[in-house]
């Protein structure tokens, strides 16, 4: 006997609220200890937006980035201020407008980005192929590759 489209269209709802429950709690604790790698940074989850949003999109004005953050420009500044001031960010002239400065991301904010980002993922590979078998950790990446399809 088939199920009644109703019931199936339930189940399949059910399923995604306890895949959704699930998968933020564990992409939180995976976030808190990936932080933790690195927590003698002493960097905020903020500043370290800020430093990503720059490495990906290059130098932005610190309107541009409060816009791109979602937070109050005074919340910006005060972010900014501290990158600049432990040497990650540098404020350079704007090309397009002498009076405006573009915020940059220094050779040190590169260097330790690439620094982290290795830490990072060497604990995670090496935590992944000692906790899981071969045929799990290849259905991680179809998880993977199914949670960004459905991102999109």
């Amino acid at each position: 006997m088939a199920e009644a489209p109703h019931t199936t269209a339930r189940a399949s709802s059910d399923l995604a609220l306890v895949a959704a429950r699930d998968l933020t709690v564990a992409v939180s604790r995976l976030r808190r200890r990936l932080h933790e790698l690195r927590g003698e940074d002493g960097l905020t989850p903020s500043q370290t937006s800020v430093l990503s949003r720059l490495e990906k999109d290059g130098p932005a004005t610190a309107s541009e980035l409060a816009v791109a953050e979602r937070v109050r420009p005074q919340s910006m500044t005060a972010t900014v201020a501290v990158l600049v001031e432990r040497g990650l960010v540098r404020r350079e002239p704007d090309p397009d407008d002498g009076r405006r400065q573009c915020l940059a991301l220094t050779d040190h904010a590169h260097a330790w980005i690439t620094d982290t980002r290795r830490v990072r993922n060497e604990w995670l590979a090496a935590t992944l192929q000692q906790e899981l078998t071969t045929e799990e950790l290849s259905t991680v990446v179809q998880a993977i590759a199914l949670i960004e399809r459905a991102m999109l």
